[in-house]
């Protein structure tokens, strides 16, 4: 039995009030990386390093018409 599979069976084995405590804890655990592709992931860093060159374009000077 993988360890997904344990995590699985053993949450199932909780009260619901519990599990919900359980998921909370576990979502402050993922960090955004964990489920980003790794292309996702480069496309971040590509996007940050134009913000800090100042290539960007200000909402205001976007003609939305």
């Amino acid at each position: 039995m993988t360890l997904v599979q344990q995590i699985n069976e053993i949450v199932e084995q909780m009260p619901e009030r519990k599990q919900g405590i359980l998921f909370e804890l576990v979502q402050t655990m993922l960090s955004p990386d964990d489920t980003l592709s790794e292309k996702d992931i480069n496309d971040i860093k590509q996007a940050r390093a134009e913000f800090a060159r100042g290539e960007y374009v200000l909402h205001e000077d976007i003609d939305w018409s």
